[in-house]
């Protein structure tokens, strides 16, 4: 989805975390909004040899091709980068094949990009990239294969067809939170010290620290950072810090396994929604993480307490709300409100409008009026759905904690 001109999305965990740690950003790219807006995207090419004007030589996918001749091209590691014209000195294809490599070898190339004293670790499904302690990277990496086995059954129980992604997923965790800040403060800029994690759709990296180098989790005296295990789960402030973590994985799966395309028009009410219906957290289990549909207390009281008439037609027409710091946490409250029913009450529904959105092509973009005839035709009118809605959100208010 475009994130135009150094704009940056953010959503925040619950509301029991520290301002610091509240806001996080989905980071895009400055130039988005002057390549979807300025000319109209082709359809995808094919592979191509690029050299660029600064002598650098690029063999990726097009993934769009503008009509000025604007490129938005995938690198064989996954990366987005955004040509200018300006910026090619020249072209070729076809490009010889993708060799083929191993989890391994691929994750050593990320390795190759990262600051000195970064270590592996690989799963099944991710590559972790670490300089803290091999347990807290172990630990990390069982809670996302957690998430990516019951996210594929999920939908796939639901009905809706995901794939595992072409290639491993990465992850980066640096040791504390001071070398994180300095990372991402190319993605982030000023928010990078109030965030503890992201995921990038341009890089399609989820990056983060050792929770145990917050300033929530402080770890024990004497006690190595990243060596936790039990330790983090029994601390409540941890709640917010592993909503974040699950939340932006979500993401990556989501943009990853045919759901969503990347930089594809899909509305924030629907891609945030999704990921805050699996943030929840369970710090009464090792497995630090509910089924699949639990209510987000969080969400549910902040939506009820601000709800305002006619707000999830202003969600499900415009993604305003959620760029604006004042509106932000009740827009993000009520997606997880509209997306809550949806699932729990239409879910074959949400799937048939999850294959429209899928069907979406990057760097394209849809107009408030596209967006409420595509709901209608899925849902009917938002303003009885809206009323809906609220009877769920009262009956599970209702429900003993």
């Amino acid at each position: 989805m475009p994130v135009p001109l150094g704009f940056r999305r953010r959503h925040s965990p619950p509301s029991a975390q520290s301002a610091r740690t509240r806001p996080i950003w989905i980071a895009g790219c400055t130039a988005l909004a002057a390549f979807s807006a300025a000319v109209i995207a082709t359809a995808a090419g094919g592979r191509v040899d690029i050299q660029t004007r600064d002598g650098r030589g690029i063999t990726g996918t097009i993934v769009r091709e503008a009509q000025d001749g604007s490129l938005l091209l995938e690198h064989d590691d996954g990366r987005y980068e955004l040509l200018d014209p300006a910026a090619i000195a020249s072209r070729s294809t076809p490009a010889p094949p993708i060799p083929s490599e191993t989890p391994a070898e691929y994750g050593k190339r990320v390795l190759a990009e990262l600051p000195a004293g970064f270590d592996l670790l690989v799963t099944k499904h991710y590559v972790v990239c670490f300089d803290t302690s091999r347990e807290y990277a172990k630990w990390s990496a069982a809670l996302f294969e957690r998430l990516h086995d019951a996210f594929g059954n999920y939908w796939s129980r639901a009905g809706l067809e995901v794939v595992d992604p072409k290639r491993p997923l990465v992850v980066v965790i640096f040791a504390n939170r001071q070398d994180y800040e300095a990372h991402a403060a190319d993605d982030l800029g000023a928010a990078a010290d109030r965030v503890v994690g992201y995921y990038n759709l341009l890089s399609n990296r989820v990056t983060t620290f050792d929770l145990t180098g917050s300033d929530v989790l402080a770890p024990k005296r004497g006690r190595r950072p990243g060596q936790v295990g039990l330790e983090i789960l029994s601390n409540p402030a941890a709640t917010g810090l592993i909503s974040t973590l699950v939340h932006e994985a979500t993401h990556q799966l989501a943009f990853n396994d045919g759901m969503h395309q990347r930089l594809a028009p899909v509305p924030l009410w629907v891609s945030e929604g999704i990921a805050t219906y699996f943030e929840t957290p369970d710090l009464t289990t090792t497995r630090a993480w509910r089924a699949v549909g639990s209510v987000n207390q969080p969400r549910l009281d902040h939506f009820l307490k601000t709800y305002r008439p006619g707000c999830l037609e202003g969600i499900i027409r415009a993604d305003d709300s959620f760029r604006n710091p004042d509106t932000a946490l009740d827009s993000y409250a009520a997606a997880w409100a509209l997306c809550h029913h949806l699932l729990q009450m239409r879910k074959g529904e949400f799937v048939e409008y999850l294959q429209v959105l899928a069907a979406k092509q990057p760097l394209v973009a849809d107009s408030p009026t596209e967006r409420l005839e595509e709901f209608q035709a899925a849902f009917g009118d938002p303003g009885a759905v809206e009323q809906a809605v609220m009877k769920t959100a009262a009956r599970l208010a209702s429900r003993p904690r």
